[in-house]
């Protein structure tokens, strides 16, 4: 089956739901990229025990592949800061996110969006530099991003998907800021710089 191991799919299999499987994104260690650049396939990352966002959403969107859902991600881009990435399900008409953060912020989302742009403005708020407080998301995918078109290759790739990555950065994005209302963005304030600043994964923790 996408040419998965059996402790592969014992793991992947346990993880039917969006819940399930945001729960298992949050035992996983953050991936901090220690010996270079790295995005991985599913099969890599279940292999090393840690991720970072593209590979948390990966992972994610194939867990919904293997229980019958499409395998689809959203890409957030921005001013001064890293991308995100996250993995949509839908239920009953509604949109939710599953998201791998270190952070207290960009988490998972209920199915309670009515529109792509209901989910990603819903993240809106969260992203800032935690310097200055100034608001950095900029532009979400316009549409769901769909692995299939890739086959099943992504799944168990030895190499870096940067292929995925360069498509995902290159495909139709929304502005998210009207432009009339750009200058009349508040920033963060020190409470919410505060929090931001909390993260579950230290860069010196041995796993990471």
């Amino acid at each position: 089956m996408f040419g998965l191991t059996k402790s592969e799919l014992k793991i992947l299999k346990k993880l039917n739901t969006p819940i399930k499987i945001q729960d298992f994104l949050d035992t996983m260690p953050v991936n901090w990229e220690k010996k270079g650049e790295t995005y991985m396939s599913p099969r890599r990352t279940l292999k090393a025990k840690k991720m970072h966002c593209f590979e948390g959403a990966l992972v994610a969107a194939l867990a919904l592949w293997l229980h019958g859902e499409k395998p689809l991600l959203m890409d957030f881009q921005n001013s001064g800061d890293e991308d995100h990435v996250i993995a949509l399900y839908k239920r009953h008409g509604y949109w939710g996110a599953i998201s791998k953060t270190n952070h207290s912020t960009l988490r998972y989302r209920d199915p309670v969006y009515k529109t792509l742009r209901e989910l990603a403005a819903s993240y809106f708020h969260e992203y800032w530099n935690n310097k200055n407080g100034k608001k950095t998301l900029v532009a979400f995918s316009t549409k769901p991003f769909d692995l299939r078109k890739y086959g099943h290759k992504w799944v168990t790739a030895e190499e870096e998907l940067f292929d995925i990555v360069n498509d995902l950065d290159d495909a139709p994005h929304t502005q998210i800021i009207p432009k009339k209302n750009k200058k009349l963005l508040r920033r963060a304030d020190k409470m919410e710089r505060r929090v931001g600043k909390i993260i579950e994964w230290k860069k010196t923790h041995p796993k990471t």
